[in-house]
């Protein structure tokens, strides 16, 4: 009988917590303009919960360039142009790789994999930014 009580109370917890899971797996995902306010907004949060007021000063004067300023079209086209930039410093990086191969100079070789590595790194990321 003792082990049906917990048991019983888990049962109903966790029938209770299901449609509070379900509808924060349905809140639609901000993008664009929408996610970079509420970015910036959870900072100010932070910072206001640690006593950090020149960030905080800092971040609402951010928060009020992206509300003046910022169009979910501009952000694109930023994101775009760091996409671009971030595939011509990959080919630059393959470059220098391909030159230090030539040489056969081993440290040269392994200093320009670990950059190339570096900028994939960034262009993946300037990729994932595309999409938010």
């Amino acid at each position: 009988m003792k082990f049906l009580a917990p048991f019983a109370l888990l049962t109903v917890a966790s029938f209770m917590t299901t449609p509070l899971l379900a509808a924060a797996e349905e809140t639609p995902q901000l993008t664009g303009c929408a996610a970079k306010r509420q970015a910036i907004s959870t900072q100010i949060e932070q910072a206001k919960a640690h006593g950090n007021s020149e960030q905080q000063t800092g971040l609402e004067k951010a928060l009020s360039e992206v509300t003046a300023h910022c169009t979910d079209a501009s952000l694109k086209k930023e994101r775009e142009n760091k996409v671009l930039d971030a595939k011509h410093e990959v080919s630059r990086r393959q470059a220098d790789l391909d030159k230090a191969m030539k040489k056969g100079d081993s440290d040269k070789i392994n200093k320009r994999k670990d950059k190339l590595a570096q900028s994939r790194k960034e262009l993946q990321e300037a990729l994932d930014e595309l999409d938010k």
